[in-house]
């Protein structure tokens, strides 16, 4: 039997647009893919697939939008068909209720960038500068206030970086690096105000 081609980013992008028409979404899932690429070089000891992570912090929760119940089963059988199967299986742990096991940095990194990536986006649009002067203090603050961001789930905050064994602020300092060359694309430059 041939083995499918490499997925391309291309080609996954295409396929994450497809299944989600939210703008919202789709931002989430670029902000989680830049982190995912940081984190190959950062946490992926050197023989990390840069590609490869950025892959599964894109498509992550492609199936979300049109198919809550189902997240994430469908994207994880598309990831297999497409031959990526280290991706569909950090895709099928980034939620740690769902009982899979986490035996690659792959898997942990994508854990530990997902929700957090979504709070420190969340401290971003609240703020006048957006990203341009965020610090790590001021996200942690927002960590331990569950009623901003309420839908961040801060178990999975603190297992994914106890799983990926780094600190909480040092991890948030990273996302916030990653994110800041990409402000204007993903709507967290400020408004100037």
């Amino acid at each position: 039997m041939d083995q499918p081609e490499k997925l391309t980013r291309e080609a996954a992008w295409q396929h994450l647009c497809d299944w989600t028409p939210s703008e919202a979404l789709r931002r989430h899932a670029r902000a989680v893919e830049v982190c995912m690429r940081a984190a190959a070089l950062k946490y992926g000891g050197g023989e990390a697939d840069v590609e490869q992570w950025g892959l599964a912090g894109m498509l992550h929760d492609a199936d979300y939008d049109q198919w809550p119940e189902e997240h994430p089963k469908r994207i994880v059988a598309w990831l297999e068909e497409q031959g990526e199967a280290a991706v569909a299986h950090a895709v099928s742990a980034h939620y740690t209720q769902w009982g899979v096991s986490y035996d690659t940095l792959l898997d942990k990194a994508l854990l530990a960038c997902d929700e957090l990536t979504g709070l420190v986006m969340a401290c971003c649009y609240v703020r006048p500068d957006g990203v341009n002067s965020i610090k790590a203090k001021s996200v942690m603050k927002k960590i331990k206030d569950k009623k901003f961001a309420a839908g961040v789930d801060r178990f999975e905050v603190h297992e994914g970086v106890r799983l990926l064994d780094v600190e909480l602020r040092n991890h948030v300092e990273f996302i916030i690096d990653a994110i800041k060359p990409y402000a204007a694309e993903l709507g967290i430059e400020g408004t100037g105000a």
